[in-house]
């Protein structure tokens, strides 16, 4: 049964039209999600399905009684409500039909009214409250409140940040449980592992349909059970999440190459018989005449539009960048302690950790934006010791995540060369317009102010901003917010491509394994460690090291036990009595005495697996082995910890058998 049903939705803004007929159906329960170029109309699209705005144009049909909550890019609230308050309020739904419920069952107790009708509506009221998220709520909504990551749910809004006003906004959205969520960037301002959880909690609990618009790759790919593309006002719908909208488009798109390349072959014949003698041509051909003279005018398809991103490199010198015994802490708590780092060329870091733990207050160090030790303490801001050394050659582009470097009351033209009509981009000057075109704008729009753009769009005036600098080390803080799926893999062959070296924080994990060479993740408390590889390979280390972890555990606590004095007993009939030796056989003492040997065979093939899976040019030039590495270094690491149990196991009975003896 469909939950929402539009048809033939019109659109326009001005001379641009954003909707040209657009027809939609979302079943109950399903999974959507909607990508297109920034710009495109997903959020317009949106908007206007929730019946927030009205199309100019077209019918749409709900499903009577179905709530549909959006969770916009820039949710507003009262400033005085907390967080709590905010959240609590997306469970008006649960409250009416809890209400009813005890109404009903009240009735039920006083023998008041039909009971046969009461038991049937207590049956539907208790059936809504199950369906809204059962009977105890209050715990769900504490449960959803941390796993968004809201930190202080009893502040007021007027004090909390951006991202901190998402997070409560999806926290409100998810608890009351709609029957179609309208979910416009939920990824933006979360964590990997909030995203991860609502990857999880949108797949196995969240019970209404689903529309949802994110440049989130990993997110679509194991969300969305069908994608919709706008594209040129035109809506395409693709089973499948990303990957097989991926080689859907693909067919769509060859196929309308054949298409245009038999229309051209058609026209060649056709002009080759339109040109030749009159004599050749009768009354009888006037209908190929014309369809020869309709093919011509016939508009081709339009070729997609991808943006062109480069960098102009300067040389670098041997060091790049390093950090020596950094600290930085903030009130006392320790965000980073004791980091050595360094950054060789052609290194490209992934940062991951969660919100609050330093990724950005480490890049403002490495900026010197945090001043002399012990200047940010005083001002209650980050306190930093150890320290940063910048090569001499370094010449570091920064891309923060609130476009601060944008001045949102000039034109996108203005931002990019000021008063001049031309920009130097690694020592070629290019016209303005024809640069801003690589980054998707038209030169229409040039003039046109950058604090009316979308997030999309400003993000691309920023990166278009950075790129007229030659630079060799790049630091770019949450980049692939607000960015179109299109936008983010041109950034992705440029770092590939990067002849330097970058720094990247993201949540992003498609972008991470696709670019990062290494990980550096914040686990909290001021540790910071760094892993080689992906974000795919990070995970599996962490993996590892926690069964390597609960392996020892376990092994620490059966050396305990087994060391705890036991019992006396009366030995069996026909058991070694208290005097026998223990002792070893023949081949326990050939085995004691050429295993010491093996351990260390076994423990120097761990260290060789994990200084092949350290050397950065492996992901570089041969990802395709990290997974069997990886493998490889497990299996080497469990028969290491086999050698040592055996030992450990023959040894304590030859001590046994020289004690006794």
């Amino acid at each position: 049964m469909p939950v929402l049903t539009a048809h033939d939705l019109h659109k326009a803004f001005g001379p641009q039209t954003i909707l040209d007929g657009v027809s939609v159906n979302i079943r109950t329960g399903e999974r959507v999600g909607l990508v297109g170029v920034n710009g495109s109309g997903k959020s317009t699209l949106a908007r206007i399905l929730a019946g927030v705005e009205q199309p100019d144009s077209g019918t749409i049909a709900r499903r009577r009684g179905a709530e549909i909550g959006v969770l916009s890019q820039d949710p507003v609230f009262e400033p005085s409500d907390t967080a709590r308050d905010v959240v609590l309020a997306g469970l008006s739904a649960w409250h009416a039909a809890k209400a009813r419920h005890d109404e009903v069952s009240r009735s039920l107790a006083a023998g008041s009214g039909d009971a046969e009708a009461l038991l049937a509506e207590q049956t539907a009221a208790a059936a809504d409250v199950e369906r809204l998220g059962g009977w105890d709520m209050m715990h769900r909504v504490d449960a959803i409140i941390g796993h968004v990551g809201v930190t202080r749910p009893d502040a007021p809004m007027s004090v909390l940040s951006g991202g901190d006003r998402r997070r409560v906004a999806l926290a409100r959205l998810l608890v009351s449980r709609p029957a179609l969520a309208v979910l416009d960037e939920p990824s933006n301002h979360l964590d990997v592992e909030t995203v991860e959880w609502l990857e999880r909690y949108l797949v196995e609990e969240h019970p209404g349909a689903l529309l949802l618009i994110t440049h989130d790759r990993y997110l679509l790919d194991r969300v969305a059970e069908r994608t919709l593309e706008i594209d040129k006002g035109k809506v395409y719908s693709y089973d499948g999440g990303y990957e097989e909208y991926l080689e859907q488009k693909a067919e769509r798109l060859a196929l309308e190459s054949r298409t245009e390349s038999n229309r051209q072959n058609f026209l060649r014949t056709e002009l080759e018989w339109l040109r030749r003698q009159p004599k050749a041509r009768t009354g009888k051909q006037k209908a190929r005449i014309q369809r020869a003279e309709t093919a011509k005018t016939a508009p081709p398809p339009k070729a997609e539009r991808t943006a062109q991103l480069s960098v102009e490199s300067v040389r670098t010198g041997k060091t790049i960048l390093e950090l020596k015994k950094l600290g930085l802490s903030v009130d006392g708590r320790w965000l980073v302690r004791g980091l050595d780092f360094s950054l060789t060329k052609g290194e490209r870091v992934g940062i991951v950790g969660r919100n609050g733990t330093g990724k950005t207050t480490m890049l403002r160090a490495i900026l010197g934006q945090l001043g002399a030790a012990g200047d940010g303490a005083a001002e209650g801001g980050p306190a930093m010791e150890g320290e940063v050394v910048l090569g001499k050659n370094s010449s570091i582009a920064y891309f923060d995540q609130h476009r601060s470097g944008l001045d949102l009351d000039k034109s996108i033209f203005e931002n990019i060369a000021g008063s001049h009509t031309r920009v130097e981009i690694g020592g070629r000057s290019m016209d303005v317009r024809s640069y801003l075109e690589r980054f998707l704008f038209d030169p229409n729009k040039a003039r046109q102010p950058v604090g009316s753009l979308s997030g999309g769009e400003r993000a691309r005036v920023a990166l278009a901003k950075m790129l007229t600098q030659s630079v060799n080390v790049i630091i770019l803080d949450e980049p692939t917010n607000d960015l179109d799926v299109m936008t983010l893999a041109a950034l992705e062959e440029m770092l590939i491509e990067l002849e330097g070296s970058a720094l990247v924080v993201t949540h992003d994990r498609w972008f991470l394994n696709r670019v990062a060479t290494s990980i550096l993740a914040f686990e909290g408390g001021g540790r910071v460690v760094r892993y080689a590889g992906n974000y795919d390979a990070y995970r599996e280390q962490r993996a590892h090291a926690a069964l390597a972890a609960e392996a020892e555990a376990a092994a620490r606590a059966a050396r305990a036990q087994a060391a705890e004095p036991r019992p006396a007993q009366a030995p069996a009939k026909g058991a070694a009595r208290a005097g026998d030796k223990p002792k070893l056989s023949f081949a326990e003492k050939t085995e004691l005495d050429g295993i010491v040997g093996k351990i260390d065979e076994a423990e120097l093939k761990v260290r060789d697996l994990e200084a092949k899976l350290a050397d950065p040019t492996l992901y570089a030039s041969r990802g395709a082995e990290v997974a069997g590495l990886l493998s490889e270094l497990e299996r080497a690491k469990q028969e290491a910890a086999r050698l040592v149990g055996r030992w450990e196991e023959l040894e304590t009975k030859r001590e046994a058998a020289a004690g006794k003896g």
